[in-house]
């Protein structure tokens, strides 16, 4: 049978770490083929290699049964090869349409003929069921509409194979369905796509065959009709993984949050959250549900001192925290893995080295007078990486070289080293693999069992169901409930995260 994408012992060498070790990928014309494995296996950097960002060392790629060389992204697009990535490429001030047509604007006259480009936008918006608005500004919309645009680029360029690389990790829930709907239009539609994930629950859903591969090799391709979830999670990290928490009843303590009336208001003047009052005690972890965009973004950053409070009052440990900054934060017992790990997270020009101390390089024994001992800050990082099973070849490695998932848990080290009194989760497992996700989790746990208060936000309907002692919910900037996630179901938290009200329960 002939493959439209086949590649034959891909090998791709980066300074201390073999990324690509002889992989095998082949992909049928017409179905949607999965690319599974964890953090920091090599999956981008094998889909990088066939979209031309990368030249590899060895090996052959095949499309349409023709050899060719990709030698860079231009080559792709014309051998009918499309990428969206994972964080995406996109001029914010620019609309929908001059995203899309940048570097292949249809000109009449030397000049840009925008009303065409926008009837030709519309018009494969429609074919696929894309719904984006030509006219519309990148800054204006949503994520999810920002990755449709990413999607209709690719289609603009003539894209028959589309490589989506973790198309879902910024995605809320709804957006997800849709994602998929438009996916399954597009294969309808005679396009071929890859997807690299490590959620199983996507790859059962949607794909055809999946290719497994574990720290850079290649570890088998089926059929996903042949497989399961278990099996796959089991190829994936070589181990057999648990999706069930296993957790005693919480003890709570003393209070360690208390908020009042509180709020914030939003960039444009609206009260994102709208007198909301919320109280979270020593060993307990404290869920936040809610669907995005409904003031829980604004919460965390107010109590993390990153947002400034327009009325109300936060309290950690009976003391009033309003109007501190992070750094007093931090010294007042706060940990806070953010929502977004490039924007508040990390700064992705230093060495993992260097953020794993971002909050602690002025104290002893990272600083002495003023002066950094990088001895000390590079000890420490290697212990924490190590700790945490961070894939990089080294503390000195820059962040931004690291995979997304890997960024992730150099965070999560970071925070928790610190042994907050209060930490805030904010989506800790976004973008992390199964094996990975179990470890935090369970690390999650350790916390709120040492008699420290975890203040968890997911949009994961079943990490909160599984992580927390209590849920709120928040809708519109308001906690419209609070459950016990062993007396609620995914229906009422649903209802609730819809604005339906029900009893509160302790």
């Amino acid at each position: 049978m002939e493959y439209i994408i086949e590649m034959r012992e891909i090998t791709k060498v980066f300074p201390g770490i073999v990324a690509n070790d002889g992989i095998n990928l082949k992909v049928k014309p017409g179905e949607i083929h999965a690319l599974l494995g964890e953090n920091g296996a090599g999956k981008s950097t094998l889909m990088n290699v066939l979209f031309g960002l990368y030249q590899p060392e060895g090996g052959e790629i095949h499309v349409k049964g023709q050899k060719v060389k990709i030698t860079d992204p231009n080559v792709a697009n014309d051998l009918g090869i499309g990428m969206v990535h994972q964080h995406f490429m996109l001029v914010d001030k620019f609309t929908v349409t001059e995203n899309i047509i940048l570097g292949m604007e249809p000109s009449q006259y030397g000049k840009i003929n925008m009303a065409e480009a926008i009837k030709q936008v519309e018009k494969i918006s429609n074919q696929y069921g894309l719904k984006v608005d030509p006219r519309a500004k990148i800054e204006d919309i949503s994520v999810g509409m920002q990755q449709r645009v990413e999607i209709l680029k690719t289609l603009y360029r003539g894209a028959e194979i589309l490589i989506f690389d973790e198309p879902t990790a910024v995605l809320t829930p709804q957006e997800i369905k849709e994602l998929i709907q438009i996916m399954k239009e597009l294969v309808k539609e005679g396009k071929s796509i890859i997807l690299i994930t490590h959620k199983l629950k996507e790859i059962m859903e949607v794909c055809d065959s999946v290719t497994i591969i574990r720290r850079g090799k290649w570890i088998g391709s089926l059929s996903v009709s042949e497989t399961d979830e278990d099996d796959l999670a089991a190829k994936m990290v070589g181990r057999e993984v648990t999706f069930k928490v296993d957790k005693q009843e919480s003890k709570p303590g003393e209070k360690v949050l208390e908020i009042k009336d509180l709020v914030v208001k939003d960039h444009r003047g609206i009260n994102a959250v709208d007198q909301l009052s919320l109280e979270l005690f020593e060993g307990e972890v404290l869920g936040i549900a809610g669907v995005d965009g409904n003031g829980q973004s604004e919460l965390i950053e107010a109590i993390a001192g990153l947002q400034s409070v327009h009325s109300g009052e936060i309290k950690l440990k009976g003391k009033s925290i309003q109007g501190n900054t992070p750094r007093d934060m931090y010294g007042e017992g706060l940990g806070h893995i953010p929502e977004d790990r490039h924007k508040r997270g990390l700064v992705l020009d230093f060495t993992i080295g260097e953020n794993i101390v971002l909050q602690t390089y002025h104290q002893p024994p990272f600083s002495k007078n003023g002066i950094l001992s990088y001895a000390q800050i590079y000890s420490h990082a290697r212990r924490l990486i190590e700790e945490f099973d961070v894939r990089t070849p080294s503390e000195l490695t820059p962040a931004r070289a690291l995979s997304g998932g890997n960024q992730q848990k150099a965070i999560i080290a970071r925070e928790m080293d610190r042994d907050p009194a209060l930490l805030i989760a904010a989506q800790p497992t976004r973008g992390l693999d199964v094996g990975a996700i179990e470890y935090i989790h369970r690390r999650i746990i350790e916390q709120r069992d040492r008699g420290r208060a975890v203040l968890l936000l997911s949009l994961e309907l079943d990490e909160i169901m599984n992580l927390s002692d209590r849920i709120a919910v928040i809708y519109e900037g308001k906690i419209v409930g609070i459950v016990n996630p062993k007396e609620t179901t995914e229906q009422e938290l649903g209802l609730l995260m819809a604005g339906s009200t029900v009893k509160q329960r302790r």
